[in-house]
Order: structure tokens, then C-alpha cells, then sequence
């Protein structure tokens, strides 16, 4: 490995090291106790190395949120493979979507602003738009001919993103904890809605 190969290994795993300390502080003492002086002291750096890779916090949260939705669309590309119909595509997507929030709890929360505040997307990042563009599209795919425009897909897409990520709120401020119950609303949900969309 030449030398400006390993300098730059080293930059990568330095960042690596900031956005994983980042993540271990969340987890332990929530998004609240998340700052600059904290990823120093966890992974023993001075805060001006810090800066170098992060001019601030929120430079920290968009790189995260980048994070989360290459993690989310990486999963619901996953399960879309598990099915060979349209409308099974998207019930498997959506179940995904429902199953990432709980693995990569921290990641959804700060890239949906459960319990704390998000940073602002920028749409321009297509990094952030995936995950709902496949959506998007799947349920074009399903649309019948004759209802399909880009408001009716819009209505039907927010339809479904609000019935899912309404669940997921409740359910990771601790308002219901009935795994039972959320399995027949989010399921009653989904094929409710795309019955709507067929029919």
C-alpha cells in the first residue's frame, strides 16, 4: 500500500470512527447528550481533529441521515426480491421500511425527527430521495391506467407513509408495545391500501 493510500485508509477509518462514536453515544444516553466534545472524548481525539472531518453537529446528523437512507433503500431493495408480484413487492417494501426503523432505531430517528429535532433534507441528494422513489414507483406500477397521475400515486404514497411511519412514532415513544397489534394494523394497513389502489 503506498504511502498516500494509507494516508487516505486512515482519513476513512478516522470518519468511520467519529460517525460510529456518534452513534454509540445516541444509543446510550440518547440524541440530547450527542456533541463535539463527547465524539472526542469516546474515541480519545482532540475536538480540533474532530473538526476536521465535521465543521459541526449538523454536518455529523446529514451524514448519518445520508447513512440511514442508504441503509433503508439497501433493505427494501432486498425485499422486494422476495416477491414476484407488483403489489407483493410493495407490501414487502413497506414491511422493510417497518423493520428498519426498529433495527437502525437511532438512524430512523434522525432521519424522520422522532424525538428530536432532523436536519433539513436536501432533496438534490439522491441518496435521501431512494428509498421513496422506489416506493413511488412500485405503486405507479400498480396504479390502473386510468387512475395514474402523479397525484393519485402522490395521495396514495403519503397514504401509506403515514399509516407506516404514524405506527413507528407510537411505537418508538412507547405508546403501544403490542408487537401482535402492531402486526395486524401495519398488515390490515398496507393490503387495505393497495386494494384501494387496484380496485
Amino acid at each position: 500500500m503506498s504511502s498516500k493510500d494509507r494516508i487516505q485508509k486512515i482519513k476513512e477509518d478516522t470518519r468511520h470512527n467519529i460517525l460510529r462514536a456518534s452513534l454509540d453515544i445516541v444509543k446510550e444516553e440518547g440524541w440530547g447528550a450527542l456533541s463535539m466534545r463527547k465524539i472526542a472524548d469516546k474515541i480519545d481525539y482532540t475536538a480540533p481533529v474532530i473538526y476536521e472531518y465535521f465543521s459541526n453537529k449538523d454536518a455529523i446528523l446529514k451524514e448519518l441521515t445520508r447513512i440511514g437512507y442508504v441503509k433503508l433503500a439497501g433493505k427494501m431493495e432486498e425485499a422486494r426480491e422476495l416477491s414476484t408480484t407488483p403489489e407483493g413487492q410493495l407490501e414487502a417494501m413497506w414491511l422493510a421500511y417497518w423493520h428498519f426503523a426498529f433495527a437502525y432505531k437511532e438512524l430512523y430517528q434522525v432521519m424522520y425527527g422522532v424525538e428530536m429535532n432532523c436536519c433539513s433534507i436536501e432533496n438534490s441528494c439522491p441518496d435521501y430521495v431512494r428509498p421513496m422513489n422506489m416506493l413511488w414507483d412500485k405503486i405507479e406500477e400498480i396504479t390502473p391506467a386510468e387512475k395514474r397521475s402523479e397525484e393519485y400515486i402522490d395521495r396514495k404514497y403519503y397514504s401509506f407513509w403515514s399509516v407506516v411511519h404514524g405506527l413507528i412514532s407510537i411505537n418508538l415513544t412507547n405508546q403501544i408495545n403490542r408487537d401482535e397489534l402492531n402486526r395486524e394494523v401495519l398488515k390490515d394497513a398496507i393490503s387495505g391500501l393497495i386494494n384501494s389502489i387496484k380496485n
